[in-house]
């Protein structure tokens, strides 16, 4: 009978042997070098490292050719470096990257206001200064980029109205830092955004404290009728730093965001928005402002944009002038409001071929969700007399969730106020898709 053959490590060719730890992640790799000489050797193969480094720190070929070193010493020293956030880097590294190349193109006077990344140890000391912990996702877009320089127009989106304009700066960390709210009400919030004309910001809650969740973000809003100055409502923008920043992202570089004047406005566009009637394309876009709604008393208020579009390939007789619109208004409850006037904010315009015609317009209502429909009425310049309606598509405009402060809810029943607040949201979203 023939001796058993015995297989060891030293014996296997490399290329399977190597095809196998290619499905390995960085640990198991240094785990496995520990176990014999001959995967010592395999383990420290480049091509193993060269795919680590693009998928944890994004490098490239010129990364390595730049820094003269082989993939394995660029993953240890990336990994010395940025260890800690191994599990965020590569998300936001990507974000910053799209961000900022899209606004190269679109807004490059904005690039020049990005910060350099900051340093571990001054994140470190901003800890010991405030007495809170960072998130780690907040650390790693930080070492990124440290916020922007305090300018307008602000890297977190604009919006403007005839008497109302909004621009958000991402605060650096030590300005942040400055402005560490501790009061009750507010207790362990830090800001992330601010607007120099309207004092908004945006916080992100460091505890799990005064009913928020720890790295909540949100837009605080006083509660207008309650006697204690404690009681601040929240409308909620994002439930970690990773899911706030790279959804904002995704927005600008898709064009969901519009640029508009070199500037980010947070405008949302509804694909489905678009109505033609003959050769003109009407197109709305919606935007909640914060900053002038309150959740008590029940007070949302929207801006909309609209685009009035005539095709380029109308014939020249198709010339037409906008004489009147038609609103029609239905709120959450379903009560249902008309509305009738001349023009369009004051203005009656021509449209021609190829024309484009944009206004911004604004509605308040006290359910939290409503919708908008109608028409406009335009006659032919050529003819008076042949007058005709341009549909409205219907847009929704749905306030974002929101959380009842625990001071008032505490004075009506403990945590009642807070469920039925956050159930009548989701109903009013379901109501308005």
């Amino acid at each position: 009978m023939a001796a058993a053959t015995v297989l060891s490590l030293d014996s296997l060719p490399s290329d399977p042997l190597l095809l196998i730890l290619s499905f390995l992640d960085f640990r198991d790799l240094v785990s496995c070098s520990l176990v014999s000489r001959r995967l010592t050797e395999l383990t420290g193969h480049n091509p193993l490292w060269k795919r680590l480094c693009q998928k944890h720190w994004l490098l490239t070929e010129a990364d390595k050719g730049q820094r003269g070193q082989s993939w394995r010493e660029l993953f240890h020293d990336f990994y010395v470096d940025f260890g800690r956030y191994i599990d965020y880097y590569s998300t936001l590294k990507k974000a910053w990257d799209d961000l900022k190349s899209y606004l190269g193109q679109k807004c490059p006077r904005m690039i020049a206001s990005l910060k350099e990344g900051a340093k571990e140890d001054e994140l470190d000391a901003i800890e010991a200064q405030i007495g809170c912990k960072l998130p780690n996702d907040y650390r790693c877009s930080y070492r990124i980029h440290n916020g922007q320089k305090l300018v307008v127009p602000g890297l977190m989106g604009s919006m403007s109205l005839s008497n109302h304009y909004r621009s958000e700066d991402l605060l650096d960390i030590e300005t942040a830092a400055g402005g560490f709210q501790q009061r009750k009400g507010m207790k362990q919030c830090l800001p992330l955004t601010f607007c120099f004309h309207t004092g908004l910001s945006q916080y992100m809650a460091l505890e799990s404290t005064e009913g928020r969740t720890r790295s909540e973000i949100f837009y605080h809003c006083p509660d207008q009728l309650a006697q204690d100055p404690s009681a601040i409502d929240m409308f909620i923008t994002g439930s970690s730093f990773t899911e706030w920043f790279t959804s904002y992202v995704q927005n600008v570089v898709t064009g969901e965001y519009p640029i508009i004047r070199d500037q980010i406005f947070r405008y949302v566009h509804d694909k489905k928005c678009v109505a033609t009637t003959d050769n003109i394309t009407v197109s709305v876009s919606t935007s909640f402002l914060p900053e002038l709604s309150s959740v008590h008393p029940p007070h949302f208020f929207f801006t909309y944009r609209i685009r009035i579009e005539m095709a380029k390939s109308a014939l020249p007789e198709s010339a037409c002038q906008l004489d009147s619109r038609y609103w029609k208004i239905t709120n959450a409850n379903g009560n249902v409001e008309e509305v009738r006037g001349p023009g369009v904010v004051g203005e009656f315009p021509v449209m021609t071929p190829g024309k484009v015609h944009e206004y911004a317009s604004c509605t308040t209502f006290s359910t939290t969700s409503e919708y908008m429909e109608g028409h406009y009425t335009f006659h032919r310049l050529k003819n008076k007399g042949e007058v005709f309606d341009v549909s409205i598509p219907r847009f929704h405009m749905v306030c974002p969730p929101f959380r009842e402060s625990m001071a008032r809810s505490n004075s009506n029943g403990g945590t009642s106020n807070w469920r039925k607040a956050t159930k009548y949201t989701l109903m009013a979203i379901n109501h308005c898709h």
